[in-house]
C-alpha cells in the first residue's frame, strides 16, 4: 500500500494500531522499518507504555522507588512519543504535496491526529477488557460495554478526520505547518528545578 496516494490509509493506521496493542500484551514483535510506519509504530509503543506505567504510577502498594522510576520513564516515554509525532509530522510534509500560501491552515497536524486515535485504540481495547471482566459486577461492566460503543465511534469519526485531511492535502486544498513541541521540563536547561535544584524561582 501506497502511504501517501491511498484513500483508505487512515483506517489502515487505525487497524495496525489495533493489531499491535493485541500483539504487544502477548509479546514483542519485530519493529516498522519503512517510514512513516516506523514512526506510527513508534508513537504506539510509547503510548502503550506509557499506559502501563501510569497504572503503576498510581499504585499504593509499592515502595516509593517505583513509584518513582514509573513517573521517571512516565516523562522519557511522553518525549518519545511527542519526538515520534513530530517524526511522522517531518515525514508527511516531506513527500505530501506543498500547498500555495493561501490554502486554509488546519489547527492539528496530521501527526497529532495519529497520536489521538493511538490513545484511542489503547482505551478501547482496556475497556474492553473490563467490559469482559468476570470479577467485576454486572453494572460495571455494562458501563463499560456502553463506553465502549462511544470510543468506537470516537475512533470511526477520528480516522474518518484523518483520512479527509491527508485527502484535502493532496488535493492543494488545506495544509498544517510543523509544530514543535519544545517540552521544558525533561530539559537540565529549561526546568528551573534541574538547573537550580529547586532554587530557580
Amino acid at each position: 500500500m501506497d502511504f501517501f496516494t491511498q484513500d483508505a490509509i487512515a483506517e489502515a493506521i487505525a487497524e495496525r494500531q489495533w493489531a499491535w496493542t493485541e500483539q504487544w500484551h502477548s509479546g514483542p514483535s519485530a519493529p516498522s522499518t519503512a517510514e512513516p510506519w516506523t514512526w506510527i509504530e513508534a508513537n504506539h509503543r510509547m503510548n502503550f507504555d506509557l499506559w502501563h506505567e501510569e497504572d503503576i504510577a498510581r499504585r499504593d502498594d509499592l515502595p516509593a522507588e517505583r513509584i518513582r522510576a514509573a513517573k521517571r520513564a512516565i516523562d522519557r516515554f511522553n518525549q518519545a512519543r511527542n519526538d515520534a509525532v513530530e517524526k511522522l509530522d517531518v515525514c508527511l510534509l516531506t513527500h505530501l504535496p506543498q500547498p500555495a500560501a493561501d490554502v486554509p491552515l488546519h489547527s492539528e497536524t496530521a501527526g497529532m491526529i495519529v497520536d489521538r486515535l493511538s490513545i484511542l485504540a489503547l482505551k478501547l481495547y482496556h475497556m474492553r477488557i473490563e467490559a469482559e471482566r468476570p470479577s467485576a459486577a454486572e453494572q460495571h461492566r455494562a458501563t463499560c460495554t456502553g463506553k465502549a460503543m462511544v470510543l468506537t465511534e470516537q475512533r470511526s469519526d477520528l480516522a474518518r478526520c484523518l483520512r479527509e485531511l491527508l485527502g484535502d492535502m493532496r488535493a492543494g486544498r488545506r495544509q498544517f505547518r510543523l509544530y514543535r513541541q519544545f517540552k521544558m521540563y525533561n530539559d537540565p536547561s529549561l526546568n528551573p528545578e534541574l538547573y537550580g535544584q529547586g532554587r530557580g524561582r
